[in-house]
């Protein structure tokens, strides 16, 4: 039997507005192996976010079930979907979200400061040799560009040794040379940690560097397929 590190069932969220009802999500069944690198791919509105918000612990369904690493999420009370979210998923945005008070290195450290646990000094500097931030320690946001900034934000994200990555839009803020270089240190990076990726995006060339492709259309999985990219 396949062993699934995320999988939903029947996954349904719905919103009312006015007499309308807006399906962002109608029953997916989708799921994810571990080490896998997945992009869902969509036009805006067609619910990909929606679904990795729901994966994240983000947001509450409306029907149906959702289970990461064998947790299902359906369960837990809110305390519980805290911790989840800071323990079991790390999570990449198109904005930053820097402090930018603080410096590479304490950004990447934060999170797991916050959840009061150790700080795996080695991991965390072996992360940013990888990502080539080991010159940008010390240096704080705003003198950072995008892709430097993104970048921090996965070293964050991974730091916390999360179950799952979940990325929306990564690249959204960034140039197309750019974007190529941050998802080719993504992918280095997963491997070299054994990282499941769960990526959101609307570019078709960011989403083939993904081991398999999930197009998403109105709230449905329309399609999907392996890219065997980088096998």
């Amino acid at each position: 039997m396949e062993s699934w590190i995320v999988e939903t069932r029947g996954l349904k969220k719905y919103y009312q507005l006015g007499d309308h009802t807006v399906k962002a999500l109608d029953g997916v069944d989708f799921c994810v192996r571990e080490q896998e690198f997945v992009a869902i791919i969509g036009k805006s509105g067609s619910g990909k976010s929606t679904l990795l918000h729901m994966i994240g612990g983000l947001d509450v369904p409306t029907g149906g079930e959702v289970y990461v690493d064998g947790k299902n999420l359906g369960k837990m009370n809110k305390e519980q979907l805290a911790v989840f979210r800071r323990r079991k998923a790390g999570f990449v945005f198109q904005s930053y979200n820097l402090v930018p008070d603080l410096n590479v290195y304490e950004n990447v450290v934060l999170p797991i400061e916050l959840d009061g646990r150790r700080i795996d000094k080695p991991f965390v500097d072996e992360i940013l040799d990888l990502l080539q931030l080991d010159g940008k320690r010390e240096a704080l946001p705003g003198t950072l560009s995008g892709g430097q900034q993104q970048r921090t934000a996965i070293a964050r994200a991974i730091a916390a040794k999360p179950a799952i990555i979940l990325a929306d839009e990564l690249t959204g803020n960034l140039d197309t040379a750019t974007s190529h270089d941050v998802m080719g240190l993504l992918k280095i990076v997963a491997r070299e940690f054994q990282q499941t990726i769960i990526l959101i995006t609307h570019d078709n060339d960011v989403a083939q560097m993904a081991d398999r492709i999930v197009h998403i259309e109105d709230g449905l999985i329309v399609k999907e397929r392996d890219t065997y990219a980088g096998k």
